[in-house]
């Protein structure tokens, strides 16, 4: 009889697992953001609870996975519209490899070593740091790269929540006189931006009106 009600949870939090992550939105394993990871890891936690302690109501087990499954998706949402909120869990994207120069500075801040990097490169088929324009340290660990030869694709974070990179004006040779003229241009004004990039020879916008 104890081996059937195994099977029976088994079963059960099987079903309710996908229908939690089915709620939670759709992400790859190599994708998960540190909450992301941490409810996956609490959820996983209480299952397996459940499965060893069959004496044990099933609720007490239901009752705190659906919690995280909602916490969850508050956070995710905060985290949509509150930038800050978001850095504060996730962090931020670190350039690895700026303009074809290995940035050693940010390599230690994230304890990002040499070894990390040139086994990502060979992962993705490439033989030579020399191959590389830029490199990007994401939040969920995986490294996104930009070759020498597509260095024109390379979208530049220009603005985010109102706020302009002057390093990235300059890298792209633009001035923000030019920047103004093209808000004008677009009748949007600078606080109304939520993120916005330069990449071959165009500037792509969202404003946070996008987003509601």
């Amino acid at each position: 009889m104890e081996y059937v009600i195994i099977l029976f949870r088994t079963l059960f939090f099987y079903i309710l697992i996908i229908f939690i992550y089915r709620f939670m939105g759709k992400r790859e394993v190599g994708q998960l953001g540190i909450i992301d990871l941490i409810v996956s890891i609490l959820i996983a936690e209480i299952v397996t609870y459940a499965l060893m302690n069959t004496d044990k109501s099933i609720a007490i087990s239901i009752l705190p996975a659906i919690f995280l499954m909602i916490l969850q998706i508050i956070f995710a949402y905060i985290s949509l519209k509150v930038p800050k909120f978001r850095k504060l869990f996730d962090g931020n994207p670190s350039v690895i490899i700026d303009n074809g120069r290995i940035n050693f500075k940010e390599m230690l801040k994230q304890r990002y070593n040499l070894d990390d990097l040139l086994s990502q490169l060979r992962e993705k088929n490439i033989k030579s740091i020399e191959e590389v324009e830029y490199a990007v340290l994401e939040t969920n660990g995986k490294l996104s790269v930009f070759l020498k030869k597509d260095n024109k694709s390379y979208p530049f974070p220009l603005i985010l929540d109102g706020k302009v990179d002057e390093d990235t004006l300059k890298k792209i040779n633009k001035d923000k006189k030019w920047l103004s003229n093209i808000l004008k241009k677009e009748y949007i004004e600078l606080n109304e931006i939520f993120y916005a990039f330069y990449t071959k020879d165009n500037l792509y916008i969202i404003t946070n009106e996008e987003l509601l």
